[in-house]
């Protein structure tokens, strides 16, 4: 009887490793899709008005507010002429 060469015994080893991966189980979610809330709904309630990472003057719910907190965030800090040197 004649013995495989290592070569091929390393061939054989690193099939069995490549098929391996093979035999993923598949990833379900049972819960369903869940849904995210809208941005300006916040992390609290109307009495609680979320964080201490929440801007002044915002209310929980306020799409309004929220929006122009967005543009003056963005003019703020992306204007250079708004920045002091």
């Amino acid at each position: 009887m004649k013995r495989p060469h290592g070569s091929t015994l390393a061939v054989v080893a690193l099939a069995a490793v490549f098929l391996a991966g093979c035999g993923e189980k598949p990833q379900t979610n049972a819960q369903g899709v869940k849904h995210d809330a809208v941005p300006w709904s916040g992390t609290g309630t109307k009495e609680n008005t979320g964080t201490v990472f929440t801007a002044p003057g915002w209310t929980v719910g306020d799409k309004t507010a929220w929006q122009q907190q967005l543009k003056t965030r963005a003019q703020n800090g992306q204007n250079e002429y708004n920045k002091e040197n």
